[in-house]
């Protein structure tokens, strides 16, 4: 939970140092290869392809899932060992939307709102953030740490539910807006 700490202690600093609307470091080059392994490792959560996965990510890489149970905060890891050993899982629809990407030298951040449909259904919303560092000339996944929330407390994607797929009665696409 102390690499956790850090990570959110290093994102609340450099949000500080940083103004809205302020350069998002990098070049936009060295930002879309950031984003195309996001983007890569998004895919495959959606394919159930845990292997693809920790291909994207380097071999101490780690997985935090951050998530309020019985009203206490509880976290769960994964390192990108056990994330292989997963193999495949069931699909799902995870949607990131609004992705902010930061860059500083040989590493990146990307904070990224999602929604996620599973069965059919509205399972949950929150926000993914990855690290990432370059190893040679490719970006790879030190770190995914992403929150399991409900609206209000988050949003789902702003293009409102998949083709084929109804929010549940109680709950307009907008919450959380």
């Amino acid at each position: 939970m102390g690499v956790l700490l850090l990570l959110s202690s290093w994102i609340a600093t450099a949000g500080a140092q940083a103004p809205r609307g302020a350069p998002a470091g990098g070049t936009s080059a060295t930002r879309a290869a950031v984003m195309a392994v996001v983007d890569s490792a998004m895919d495959a959560i959606n394919r159930g392809d845990m292997v693809r996965l920790s291909n994207l990510m380097t071999d101490s890489g780690q997985v935090y899932a951050a998530r309020e149970r019985n009203g206490a905060p509880g976290f769960t890891m994964r390192t990108a060992a056990s994330q292989r050993a997963s193999g495949q899982r069931a699909p799902i629809i995870e949607r990131g939307f609004d992705a902010e990407v930061r860059v500083a030298g040989s590493m990146a951040s990307v904070w990224l709102p999602y929604d996620l449909w599973q069965n059919g259904v509205w399972s949950h919303c929150g926000i993914d953030q990855f690290t990432l560092v370059q190893v040679g000339v490719v970006w790879r996944i030190v770190n995914l740490t992403y929150s399991v929330e409900q609206p209000p407390a988050c949003r789902m994607h702003p293009s409102g539910p998949p083709p084929g797929h109804r929010p549940p009665p109680s709950v307009h696409p907008a919450a959380g807006r």
